[in-house]
């Protein structure tokens, strides 16, 4: 695993900060190509991208702060610079951006569609880190591209690997279909389907409800959300 990509004195740039702004500049130019296959201005869709990476930004720190508010007095900068988007911070982005795209009069379902295959290349670059970090473990396995964790010699799923592989046919299969399908809806459905799958490879956490823990829930409200929007998409709508 390789953390960082150099660390020089009190200096260091984290592998999974800089794959993750890779994959933001990749997804927001992509987003200026599929804005016009489904026929949004280009700049709108830039400028709602741009928000929404900003908000994320904002909600993550804010959260992080107030959930560790005395660690951060003690150690701000150190604090700060914590990777933190959870659940929460993705649900306030979520409904920050809708809200944005609602004032700005940007077509809902057609930006949805437009972000679709962006958001599935951040996924994939996202995973990617996760991989480098060592921060997504799988199950062991005797298959031989198993991983064995920094420190240990048991190999394991490179779950993260699996991840980056799947965002990026997603990413492949949401442009093909940009104005054929739901393309958003869609996405979600086989998003949410695929990490469930996945968690049966990962190292297991404690459940939540139902025997199911947080990111199995999250993988269901996607599919149920997926599922929804392409009821809302539906041309007999």
């Amino acid at each position: 695993m390789h953390p960082n990509l150099f660390h020089i004195g009190n200096l260091t740039l984290p592998t999974f900060g800089v794959l993750a702004a890779i994959g933001l500049m990749l997804a927001l130019a992509l987003s200026l190509k599929t804005a016009r296959v489904v026929g949004v201005d280009p700049n709108k869709l830039w400028d709602a991208g741009l928000f929404a990476v900003l908000a994320a930004f904002i909600a993550s720190r804010l959260i992080l702060v107030a959930t560790h508010f005395a660690a951060f007095r003690q150690f701000p900068i150190l604090l700060l610079a914590v990777p933190s988007l959870t659940a929460t911070g993705l649900l306030l982005t979520v409904i920050a951006t809708f809200l944005w795209l609602s004032i700005k009069r940007i077509p809902m379902l057609p930006a949805l569609d437009a972000w679709a295959p962006c958001a599935t290349l951040v996924w994939a670059f996202l995973a990617l880190g996760h991989y480098f970090e060592g921060s997504d473990p799988g199950m062991p396995t005797g298959l031989p591209w198993g991983v064995p964790m920094p420190g240990e010699t048991t190999p394991l799923h490179p779950v993260a690997i699996y991840v980056a592989i799947i965002a990026l046919m997603l990413t492949a299969l949401a442009y093909a279909t940009l104005k054929r399908a739901s393309t958003a809806a869609l996405t979600l459905i086989a998003a949410g389907a695929t990490q469930f799958l996945l968690t049966f490879v990962r190292q297991p956490r404690d459940p939540t409800i139902g025997g199911l823990d947080a990111l199995q829930l999250v993988c269901l409200g996607m599919i149920a959300a997926g599922c929804l929007l392409s009821f809302a998409a539906s041309p007999d709508r």
